[in-house]
């Protein structure tokens, strides 16, 4: 398309053209030299007019190397990278050889877990700590989470501390309750350390019981336990042990009738189960040996 300039010359030259064929017809005594005269003074004058009316030219918008614009979908630019990295077609990654196949890596990781969770129940191997953070920030109505005794040595760690502060924003934050229940092997587990941890999470607003698995009666103990979190009566959490009571594998598992079944199991246990008070008054005996079965 031709740009300002060369529209306003064309103009004028049209207006020449229309002058110079009205002066022959009305003037033809005239002659030619005077027509032509008239039609370049005429075209001139069109020219110029254009040019003094006409806005002055503003310079071209620079614009940003690494500005991303929307893609022929629609997507904004980081919708786009991030479906284009999912694809393999993104923009490459700068870097050393290394950083740039962990960035192929992670990426086909990523788009493979994405997929995956489009089925109502997806594994990963390990214990997937991100999973956790990532559910208990979506919660919205309640977490109920079941802790055995295989678990106890968590609370120490790193991951335990971020966990822990993504359900005390769920708490604060959302209102969302949150309810957490241990399960232990032997009365004798029934320690300081244990009543300390549970202490400690009541602090930050964790609504806390345990139960002691031999002491429950028949129609409870025939049940299953697991480790595991349900969120909003939606989707269960869990992890899988192996021989070794170490947890090999992470499971999310949306299953209407499995979540229900573990919502129900969890509800069973937290009734049978000893809140703080109970427990510290049960921690004292134990450690006196004063502590009787009926």
């Amino acid at each position: 398309m031709p740009g300002p300039g060369p529209r306003r010359i064309l103009a004028g030259g049209a207006a020449g053209l229309v002058v110079w064929g009205v002066a022959a017809l009305l003037s033809p005594e005239d002659g030619p030299g005077r027509h032509l005269a008239a039609a370049v003074l005429c075209a001139l004058g069109a020219v110029a007019v254009a040019h003094l009316r006409a806005p002055p030219e503003q310079p071209a918008p620079k614009t940003d190397a690494r500005a991303v614009p929307p893609d022929r979908g629609g997507r904004s630019g980081g919708e786009a990278v991030g479906a284009e990295a999912a694809e393999g077609t993104g923009p490459p990654v700068e870097g050393p050889p290394l950083l740039r196949e962990f960035a192929r890596l992670e990426t086909e990781r990523v788009a493979r877990q994405v997929a995956e969770l489009a089925s109502p129940a997806v594994e990963c191997p390990g214990e997937n700590h991100d999973w956790l953070l990532s559910l208990t920030r979506a919660a919205e109505q309640s977490v109920r989470a079941t802790s055995t005794s295989v678990d106890l040595g968590f609370w120490n760690s790193e991951p335990a501390g971020r966990y822990l502060d993504a359900q005390h924003e769920a708490i604060t934050d959302r209102g969302v309750p949150v309810r957490r229940l241990f399960l232990v092997e032997h009365a004798a587990q029934l320690d300081d350390a244990l009543l300390r941890l549970c202490e400690e999470q009541e602090l930050l607003r964790i609504d806390v019981r345990v139960v002691v698995l031999p002491e429950l009666p028949p129609h409870l103990a025939r049940g299953t336990t697991f480790d595991g979190v349900v969120f909003d009566e939606e989707v269960s959490y869990e992890t899988v042990r192996d021989l070794r009571e170490v947890n090999a594998r992470t499971r999310i598992d949306a299953r209407p009738d499995h979540v229900r079944s573990r919502t129900r199991r969890f509800e069973e246990l937290w009734e049978a189960g000893m809140g703080l008070r109970e427990l510290e008054g049960r921690v004292d005996d134990e450690e006196n040996g004063t502590w009787m079965t009926g």
